[in-house]
């Protein structure tokens, strides 16, 4: 199993806007304050943008904002905006996959471990794990 480095900057983004809300963020707080580097930061937050995940003001009172609520924004949801499939072979989608012979059950098997996967990803939020960071329970009490 991969994670990328970008779903992983994404995250770790927006779990530090969704700490301060009531203010915008910038990208060097955020990479400084994360340990991430700030060009390619820059560019996640860029899809981030894109995905409506984060919005965004210029100028001197500018920065960054989470694009909808914590609590609607799931690790599913960054992933995909990121890096599109939850999991590919070869940089292909599983669903298409067919192997002839011994390996045909093969492919089933990719599909159930993506579709587990997904599942995960689908109920963990961004205010849920900035929850059990506060409460100190660790990441698994970010499950939905």
């Amino acid at each position: 199993m991969y994670i990328s480095a970008k779903a992983d900057y994404a995250a770790r983004a927006l779990l530090e806007l969704a700490r301060q809300p009531d203010r915008p963020l910038t990208c060097e707080a955020v990479a400084s304050s994360q340990d991430i580097p700030f060009r390619f930061l820059k560019s996640v937050v860029g899809e981030l943008r894109r995905a409506g995940l984060v919005r965004s003001q210029r100028g001197c009172e500018g920065g960054y904002w989470l694009g909808r609520p914590a609590a609607e924004i799931t690790l599913l949801d960054v992933a995909r905006a990121v890096d599109g499939e939850v999991i590919t072979l070869r940089g292909e989608p599983l669903a298409e996959l067919d192997y002839p012979g011994p390996a045909g059950g093969l492919p089933g098997v990719w599909r159930r471990i993506e579709e587990e996967a997904t599942a995960v990803l689908a109920g963990v939020t961004i205010a849920g794990l900035l929850l059990s960071d506060t409460a100190g329970r660790g990441a698994a009490q970010g499950v939905a």
